[in-house]
């Protein structure tokens, strides 16, 4: 009679945490956003392009494992939020490390200044609330009204990125006469990337 209580029991202990592991495999698999360091702005896990599924666990993991300024992205544009905002950052390589789009601001370096301590010159990280993994993904109407203008935008600035990396220095007689020289000749030493290898937004919903 001892004997079946301890098994029952054990048969009990084993049932539950069954169930508590199959809870919580289905909750981490729910989880939409994770932030990524030294920022703490989040990263997409709903975009199976920017966060591929691990193929042993099944779960998205983000293709960088933080957002620096010298992080170099796999694909662009890549998608982080701050939740303090309405909208996103587009994310692109530039010859002088990561830049980001917005609407109102269009393509800047990373990180926003407000991401940045002014006096220390160090990172600021956002504050988080406690259910940020659970957030609504990027709505994608914002994408398909917003990643191709990005795409544009960041390809039509690139030359003043390049610029910054690669200075042309000309005669001013040159440079009067022929305003668009120096933008001409950077394209030759840093082109910027094509339009089609830049993914779209459909490729950043699924």
């Amino acid at each position: 009679m001892h004997r079946k209580r301890i098994r029952g029991g054990i048969f009990c202990m084993v049932l539950l945490l069954g169930v508590v592991s199959i809870l919580f495999s289905a909750i981490t698999e729910a989880q939409t956003w994770t932030p990524l360091p030294p920022y703490n702005t989040l990263w997409p896990l709903w975009s199976s392009t920017l966060s591929p599924a691990d193929p042993v666990t099944g779960l998205p993991i983000p293709l960088v494992s933080n957002l620096s300024s010298s992080t170099v992205l796999p694909v662009q544009p890549c998608l982080t939020w701050d939740p303090s905002r309405l909208y996103p950052f587009l994310l692109y390589n530039s010859p002088v490390g990561l830049v980001y789009y917005d609407p109102v601001q269009g393509v800047n370096l990373w990180p926003p200044n407000y991401l940045i301590d002014q006096t220390t010159g160090l990172p600021q990280p956002i504050y988080l609330a406690s259910t940020y993994s659970y957030y609504t993904p990027t709505a994608a109407d914002w994408l398909l009204n917003n990643v191709q203008t990005a795409n544009l935008s960041y390809i039509s600035t690139y030359p003043t990125f390049a610029l910054q990396a690669n200075p042309i220095v000309l005669p001013p007689v040159l440079t009067s006469a022929l305003p668009g020289l120096s933008t001409a000749l950077i394209n030759l030493v840093s082109p910027p990337p094509a339009l089609t290898s830049l993914l779209n937004a459909g490729s950043l919903i699924y």
